[in-house]
């Protein structure tokens, strides 16, 4: 008796946990619209913020001292969008930077990035934006880039898994890293100086003005909370109450996972200091 008394808790166990998992398309959507947050780039904005009728309908524009980028539009429209794209030609793009028609994609898609992203993960990314309503949306703007996109980012990639969860400061990584590109933004690159990796210093331009990104190694953070540094990423209040500037998204970020959250805080804490 004892013995089936066990086996049904087991059971029951079991049903619970696999009635709870997260679906693709639920994994697609937390990717796609939190830590991904690729609405901040592929929507475009007005006066007030993101057009909410142009959901990921492309058409913003990004400008920087080397390029001027027009984002495209990633609904399933057949016409204007991806509609009519292969899973297998979503997937390289977005893992290998290469449209259909074999072309790069330069930036600002994070394509150096996105070359390590888990192929499960790319896999929900595209089964949530096939889900999404198609939106109708004409974009004659080009991109335009002052120096010539190189041959290819990279070797072909081959499968990628994601870190264990249970290795916090690699899976923190890894969210910091092709995830959330929290190091894209917040690392400066400059040709023949060495790369301090989370060191910020980097500047963006918009509408907004110039915003510079923060040193996210203990040299800029090791007097901060964990708290205050969740408030940061959550709502865009540093620790003295000031307003953080875009283009950090934090309207998506404010739904990351705590999990997630304690994860990459984690990362960072590994972080070296810079001097």
């Amino acid at each position: 008796m004892g013995q089936l008394f066990v086996a049904i808790a087991l059971a029951l166990a079991l049903f619970a946990a696999t009635s709870h998992a997260e679906t693709e398309l639920e994994r697609g959507r937390y990717l796609v619209e939190t830590l991904a947050a690729c609405g901040n780039c592929h929507t475009p904005k007005g006066p007030n913020g993101p057009v909410p009728s142009k959901k990921f309908a492309g058409g913003d524009v990004i400008k920087h001292a080397d390029f001027t980028a027009v984002t495209p539009n990633i609904t399933p429209d057949p016409e204007t969008g991806i509609g009519r794209w292969t899973d297998h030609q979503i997937f390289r793009a977005i893992r290998e930077g290469r449209r259909p028609d074999g072309s790069l994609l330069g930036p600002a898609m994070p394509s150096r990035s996105y070359r390590n992203l888990a192929d499960e993960d790319v896999k929900a990314m595209i089964a949530y934006l096939r889900s999404v309503p198609p939106v109708y949306n004409v974009i004659t703007a080009k991109s335009h880039y002052d120096q010539p996109l190189p041959p290819n980012w990279g070797p072909p990639v081959g499968r990628i898994e994601a870190p264990s969860k249970e290795d916090i400061v690699a899976y923190g990584a890894y969210l910091a890293g092709p995830l959330a590109r929290c190091m894209d933004c917040h690392t400066e690159r400059k040709p023949g100086e060495a790369i301090k990796l989370g060191a910020g210093g980097k500047e963006f331009h918009g509408p907004w003005g110039i915003s510079v990104s923060a040193d996210l190694t203990p040299s800029g953070l090791g007097e901060w909370s964990e708290a205050e540094i969740e408030q940061a990423i959550r709502t865009g209040v540093a620790r003295d109450g000031h307003k953080l500037f875009p283009p950090m998204p934090f309207a998506a970020y404010r739904n990351m996972a705590a999990d997630d959250m304690a994860a990459l805080i984690a990362y960072l804490r590994s972080l070296p200091a810079i001097e």
